[in-house]
């Protein structure tokens, strides 16, 4: 089954669904700064265009399409984002 979300007034749209019992998105971000809040952990790999991605405390580091971050369950993560860019999420 597919399951839509919709965040930051529309800015951040995905499907979620489950693939080898694991829950799984795909999405689009727009242009803009975002935090998110996380319960498990996750993987986001970058499917199209490049994210700016800060975990924890640390620096905003720049990943292009083809590359991943890991965040930690019960966290968080910012992203800044300067053209629409598209992505898959993995829980852990």
């Amino acid at each position: 089954m597919l399951k839509h979300n919709s965040y930051f007034d529309g800015l951040v749209q995905s499907v979620g669904f489950e693939r080898h019992s694991r829950r799984q998105t795909v999405g689009v971000v727009a242009a803009g700064e975002h935090h998110f809040n996380t319960d498990a952990p996750e993987r986001m790999t970058i499917v199209s265009g490049e994210m700016l991605a800060r975990t924890g405390t640390g620096a905003f580091v720049n990943y292009p399409a083809g590359s991943s971050f890991e965040v930690a369950g019960k966290s968080g993560f910012d992203v800044k984002v300067a053209q629409p860019c598209a992505y898959w999420c993995e829980f852990l």
